[in-house]
């Protein structure tokens, strides 16, 4: 299968005063056309990095050391402005996981929305269409909020972000993602300011909407849980690299890597006897001077000298699943 995105041997850093930070550190990931991908680890492990590479929000301060990501054969990283553009919303889009940081307070859902609709329907490839007059623009609105599974969508759009629960607010953030038909949508822990109840209904939204609109979605979250409700597919990352990836159901069944195992192995189980969670003993490295060798052998039961000598490469099991692949040299 051909892939929509493919990230190779990226390695970025952030320039600091003390030196710089060794955020991603070849990352190798594919995406196909229409699969939906987890991405977790741990805060700071760079999942959020990783995402804002593909759709263009980097600081200033970050470098690209090597690596590429082509996006449907279009190097990313020789984008210009005028190329992101272009891309960002009609092509590649992204639901941030606070809603109230990314809408305006002082202006009405059906504003903020309409706004976004005419960008998008002006945005290049789309120039020489007619302007949209105010019935198209409230229509398309009205369209997108249902879409999203909002009650009452034609008085919505006369309301402020306050008068909105957080499940309401995040269903909109989903909505202003889909208005230029993306093909590639990515998620940054959509559902971490939500309860558990409401978490499970916008789960299973971006489920329906990512299988109804034939979309690639990549979701980022430290819950392996949620990522499994989604998600065919899951990628493990820690300190800025790829340490496991596989179908969800095969790494839930039988993770191969020592990370990947202390993940599984600090969530509770509810239908389980009365257990201690096992933590991971230790923290992330200092990525101003990350270990040698693999990034998480300080923290490994299984390190050997091998492991703090030589970094393992992310490759397929000899006798797992054709697509399961672990970067571990005990795996």
């Amino acid at each position: 299968m051909t892939a929509l995105l493919r990230i190779s041997d990226y390695r970025l850093d952030f320039e600091t005063f003390d030196g710089a930070v060794k955020v991603l550190d070849g990352v190798e990931l594919e995406l196909a056309e229409g699969e939906t991908l987890g991405l977790v680890g741990e805060t700071g492990c760079g999942k959020s990095v990783l995402a804002r590479s593909v759709i263009g929000l980097l600081p200033r301060t970050a470098r690209v050391r090597s690596g590429a990501i082509a996006f449907d054969g279009e190097d990313l990283l020789a984008c210009d402005a005028a190329a992101w553009r272009r891309l960002r919303g009609h092509r590649i889009a992204m639901i941030f996981q606070d809603p109230m940081t990314y809408l305006n307070p002082v202006l009405s859902i059906g504003r903020q929305l309409g706004d976004v609709i005419r960008v998008q329907h002006a945005a290049p490839g789309a120039a020489a269409a007619p302007a949209l007059t105010s019935a198209q623009v409230r229509a398309r609105a009205v369209e997108l909020l249902e879409l999203v599974r909002l009650p009452d969508a034609a008085a919505l759009l006369a309301r402020y972000p306050h008068q909105l629960s957080g499940g309401m607010r995040q269903r909109v953030l989903i909505a202003m993602a889909l208005v230029g038909t993306p093909r590639l949508l990515i998620a940054d822990e959509p559902t971490t300011a939500l309860d558990v109840t409401i978490q499970a209904q916008v789960l299973a939204l971006m489920r329906d909407l990512a299988a109804r609109l034939r979309l690639a979605c990549v979701m980022i979250s430290h819950d392996l849980g949620a990522v499994a409700a989604v998600c065919r597919r899951v990628a493990v990352m820690y300190a800025g690299t790829i340490v496991e990836d596989a179908s969800a159901d095969e790494l839930l069944r039988a993770p191969r890597h020592p990370y990947s195992r202390g993940l599984l192995a600090a969530l509770p189980d509810i239908d389980g006897p009365h257990a201690a969670l096992q933590g991971i003993a230790g923290s992330l490295p200092n990525l101003l001077a990350p270990p040698a060798g693999c990034r998480f052998h300080p923290r490994c039961a299984l390190a050997s000298e091998r492991c703090r000598r030589e970094r393992p490469v992310l490759r397929p099991l000899a006798d797992g699943a054709p697509l399961h692949r672990v970067a571990c040299h005990h795996a």
